[in-house]
């Protein structure tokens, strides 16, 4: 992190003023206020696409600004914290490129998404918003802001199309999936406050040090917080099973899912985290392995795979791995140049997969084979794709992975071994890719191919202009983004994310890493791959993370509802035991009363339990009426909600819109009356 001062809370309260604090705004708040506008308006809403395009035209130009201003803009919140936003020489780098893989992939779904599409247009705008919040957060509270709105916002992508109940229900898994992790950011913000940190993204950096009287205990809860969101986010393991199920979404939600947005902020906010990992004694190496593990596991996965997107899929967490590994070893500037040249590839695979699967309506493998002889621009791009994800010299992860791998081989030659085995996974199943795509297939194979096609969707049998334009782009992007971790860019890289030196990969270790991918490509087209079937199913991490977590949970709802079923059958049967009491007492005590004293015994023994039985019926009573009229207050109450609950997208915006304004207004009114 790059903002630490000496004096955090007047730099908090420092607004930078001129044009790069104008685009840090635009860079926000435009597409978030579009995203509702596109939706209520309904002149708009039929010009959802060159407007949605539009805007992000104009965010890619503030992106620019705000990139070489580096502004900084606050206002107050919360107590002890304000809202604000910032870049710095790390956000510098991602904030342009989720803005510019924002608007690639809008361009694309112009043409690819035809229905709903001031819905789409909308979400895709206020996701590309949340991720740029994210981006430039300088406080908890903002971080928190946008890391709430991008996973509400992914699950109602995922799930774009409603009416079919496994995608929905493929965007809960996803939603709660990374809401358990985001748990994490909470407890971070408790122990922050707690502790006395405050809520400073700056001030946890400054926590860091030895001398700043913040105690290993609460450095070590915060630090566990930041890690276990952004583990969560980054679908690294064991959370990793979300990734699967993000793929029932349209392919450009899965194109900026998981290539600039969401995933990729999992691993950002590591790279920004690191002073902090690295000041206590285990995070850096539970990070380090962490990554490390889940993309050789997901590595595995990805061979496995049948399904395009699915391989695709197991590849963004086992590319994330290398970057959740930088942030480990502390190469930030190398793990920073993995996230930039990552959110190129797999935007450019992403949308060749989406291109073919809207052509044939398949993404089956079978079912693509000698595709790219039928769509050579779109096969190529796609090659392109495939050898960056391989490693293959000198496109750019190669360069980039060698540069985290030769700071994890300084810190263990262990960790150095697990990632050159990841990369060589990574070949293999990049070449699956390649194989597949460009195989002239036999007639048995064609016949099989043709069994496949239009079992997704009916396919069009075309790719338009406008499918094509985007990929260009991306794959030189794919193609050249790996000189930022090559000398001279890799010193002035490290130097604009943290200051100092982060030395790339040295020519012995690039040549092994090229060596490798070349000859296990080569083994790929010779004598294919292996389909592990104990990775074809994401490792078991689903049905794990039921037996574990879900089952366990429903368990003991189930055992609580006995309980208090229990419990309120005691409590009648009580009642009913006291009131039998009460009656035999009476009975017996009245033959007594014509017999003197006895009757006067009989009437005092009566009273204790006739009291004990009245308290009884009273309190029964009063709890009986505290139930009924807290249910109607809550039958009330639902029935009030239920109003708004029109199942019209269009009102749902509208009121977020007005719930945004008067949080708004809340928020500005503090500046009015000063």
């Amino acid at each position: 992190m790059t903002h630490t001062t000496a004096n955090t809370s007047v730099a908090m309260t420092t607004t930078t003023t001129g044009l790069a604090a104008l685009a840090l705004w635009v860079l926000v708040g435009l597409p978030a206020v579009s995203a509702g506008l596109v939706i209520v308006v309904p002149a708009l809403r039929r010009v959802a696409a060159p407007l949605a395009t539009a805007v992000s035209t104009v965010v890619v130009a503030a992106s620019i600004v705000v990139a070489v201003g580096r502004p900084t803009v606050a206002f107050p919140f919360v107590a002890g914290s304000e809202f604000a936003l910032g870049v710095d020489g790390l956000s510098a780098l991602v904030v342009p490129t989720v803005a510019v893989v924002t608007l690639l992939v809008l361009v694309f779904a112009a043409a690819d998404v035809r229905e709903h599409r001031a819905r789409f247009n909308g979400l895709m705008l206020l996701f590309s918003a949340s991720a740029s919040l994210t981006a430039t957060a300088l406080t908890l509270p903002t971080l928190l802001t946008g890391w709430e709105v991008m996973g509400a916002t992914s699950y109602a992508l995922i799930g774009f199309w409603w009416w079919e109940q496994n995608r929905v229900s493929a965007g809960l898994t996803a939603f709660l999936t990374t809401r358990l992790a985001d748990l994490g950011l909470y407890l971070a913000a408790g122990a922050a406050v707690g502790a006395g940190v405050g809520l400073s993204l700056d001030d946890f950096s400054a926590a860091s040090g030895s001398g700043s009287g913040t105690g290993a205990g609460a450095r070590d809860v915060i630090a566990t917080g930041i890690l276990v969101a952004a583990l969560g986010k980054a679908a690294q393991l064991p959370f990793s099973f979300w990734l699967s199920r993000a793929m029932a979404g349209p392919s450009p939600v899965s194109a900026l899912l998981h290539s600039a947005a969401m995933v990729a902020m999992g691993g950002y906010l590591l790279l920004r985290a690191e002073p902090l990992l690295a000041a206590t004694a285990w995070a850096p190496t539970v990070a380090a392995w962490a990554g490390v593990l889940t993309a050789l596991g997901l590595g595995a996965v990805a061979i496995a795979q049948t399904d395009l997107k699915q391989l695709l899929a197991a590849s963004t967490g086992s590319q994330l791995g290398f970057v959740v590994l930088a942030a480990g070893v502390g190469s930030v500037a190398g793990g920073t140049a993995q996230l930039v040249a990552h959110a190129a590839t797999k935007a450019l695979l992403f949308l060749a997969a989406g291109a073919w699967l809207t052509a044939l309506g398949t993404k089956h493998l079978d079912g693509l084979l000698g595709v790219a002889r039928r769509w050579p621009l779109v096969g190529w791009c796609a090659t392109v794709g495939a050898a960056a994800l391989a490693g293959l010299p000198p496109l750019s992860l190669w360069a980039t992975k060698d540069a985290v791998l030769a700071a994890a081989l300084e810190q263990s030659p262990w960790l150095y071994a697990a990632g050159l085995a990841a990369a060589a996974l990574s070949a293999a199943y990049a070449a699956k890719i390649v194989v597949v795509i460009w195989r002239r297939p036999s007639a048995v194979e064609a016949a099989d191919a043709q069994a496949h096609l239009d079992e997704e969707q009916e396919g069009t049998r075309a790719v338009t202009r406008w499918q094509r334009i985007p990929l260009l782009p991306l794959a030189a992007g794919a193609a050249l983004l790996g000189l930022l971790a090559l000398p001279p860019l890799a010193d002035a890289v490290a130097r604009t994310v943290g200051g100092g030196t982060d030395g790339s990969a040295s020519p012995r270790e690039l040549a092994v890493s090229g060596a490798i991918a070349v000859v296990v490509g080569l083994a790929v087209w010779r004598w294919g791959t292996p389909s592990p079937a104990w990775a074809a199913g994401w490792l078991g991490l689903e049905r794990a993370a039921h037996r574990v977590v879900v089952d366990p949970t429903l368990a003991l709802a189930r055992r609580l509802d006995q309980v208090d079923r229990r419990l309120d059958r005691g409590v009648w049967l009580l009642a009913g035991s006291v009131g039998g009491m009460t009656g035999g007492a009476g009975s017996a005590a009245r033959p007594d009363d014509d017999g003197g004293g006895g009757g006067g015994g009989g009437e005092r023994a009566a009273s204790a339990p006739r009291g004990l039985a009245g308290l009884s019926a009273w309190l029964d009573q009063a709890l009986d009426d505290t139930v009924h009229g807290l249910a109607g207050w809550i039958r009330r109450l639902g029935q009030l909600a239920r109003r708004p609950q029109t199942g019209q997208m269009h009102h749902y915006y509208l009121q977020a819109v007005a719930v945004l304004a008067a949080l708004l207004v809340l928020l500005l009114l503090p500046l009015v009356v000063r």
